[in-house]
């Protein structure tokens, strides 16, 4: 990281760039003066996805129950755009000192760098991860006028379908380019920023399928207005028992999310053991599980160490598979 000068040599204009740099290196001196005061106001948790979706509705019940142990406000900052990388990096540059975090999803880490350049990519070395939070699984669903009622009628379709996809070099993206290409499918891929927009496409009849997760998708398929075709988990569903998985229809597509919450690279290891002891306090309340369970959310609450080998390990299964496919996330080939 480049080091800027601290001296104010400069006025105007030039002094308040020199600032900013400053600013966004913070992280480099490490945390406050004396982090056993932290937290010192509100923790912010940013997510790189829009407001609604399900990894916006994950960081508010997390936050919900941190802010009780932590005592001080624990506000979601949504600033959705390229799967979260934007948002990420702004985060990985802010001072270390544990009052901004950020709400991490593990297709950013293990699928986007297969998408785009090396400059564009977040590795998950330049974070600090406090804590695995939870899985989420994958559920392909039909529009209400492409007339698909089942994963059948996609591959019988015999013509070009537009698919909706929560965005480039995504999961969702992963999940249906693997499934098209095994079931020789050609398909049109739709990006948006996050599950809710895609599902608003297919619920309008702008794409004919879209890949999102469960939780996003149930409301609309309990109420008739879309039709699941395939889910991604290993077993069928209880919440789609009459949903058969992709597995089941011949299509290997080992494809899930993941989401964690990280912070600056740097943060001492005392803020990093406050953090992890309110988001433990909140795992163990009725009040999350209840939530996990309602949005359909397996726990995974694992270290942050375990997150790293693991995101690292799905990392490389995931690049075998756009390596033997040869399927292309960015669009340019």
């Amino acid at each position: 990281m480049k080091h800027f000068p601290a001296r104010r040599a400069v006025l105007g204009a030039a002094s308040a760039l020199t600032l900013l740099a400053l600013t966004a290196c913070g992280n480099v001196a490490g945390g406050p003066a004396d982090s056993s005061k932290f937290p010192t106001g509100p923790v912010n948790l940013t997510v790189g996805q829009a407001a609604g979706g399900s990894t916006d509705l994950i960081a508010r019940a997390l936050a919900e129950g941190a802010s009780k142990t932590l005592g001080k406000p624990v506000p979601v900052v949504n600033k959705p755009g390229a799967n979260g990388a934007l948002a990420t990096k702004e985060v990985a540059g802010k001072p270390a000192d544990g009052q901004e975090l950020v709400l991490l999803t593990a297709s950013l880490i293990t699928i986007t760098p297969l998408a785009v350049s090396a400059d564009e990519a977040v590795n998950i070395d330049d974070l600090d991860i406090i804590a695995g939070l939870s899985q989420d699984d994958y559920v392909l669903v039909a529009s209400p006028g492409s007339g698909f009622k089942s994963f059948k009628d996609v591959t019988g379709a015999g013509r070009n379908v537009t698919f909706g996809t929560t965005g480039v070099g995504t999961g969702s993206q992963l999940a249906q380019k693997v499934l098209f290409k095994q079931a020789n499918v050609t398909g049109t891929d739709v990006p948006f920023d996050s599950g809710k927009p895609a599902l608003t496409a297919a619920l309008g009849n702008q794409v004919e399928l879209t890949t999102i997760q469960l939780g996003e998708a149930m409301p609309q398929i309990t109420a008739g207005k879309v039709a699941p075709l395939l889910v991604f988990s290993e077993g069928r569903t209880s919440f789609l028992p009459d949903t058969p998985t992709a597995k089941e229809a011949g299509y290997d597509v080992p494809v899930a999310q993941y989401r964690a919450v990280a912070a600056p690279k740097g943060t001492p290891q005392d803020v990093k053991d406050k953090l992890l002891a309110s988001f433990q306090e909140t795992f163990k309340t009725d009040t999350y599980k209840e939530f996990n369970k309602k949005n359909m959310l397996t726990p995974k609450e694992i270290s942050g160490e375990e997150v790293v080998k693991e995101w690292k390990g799905y990392a490389a299964k995931y690049k075998e598979l756009v390596d033997k496919y040869q399927i292309s996330l960015n669009g340019k080939k």
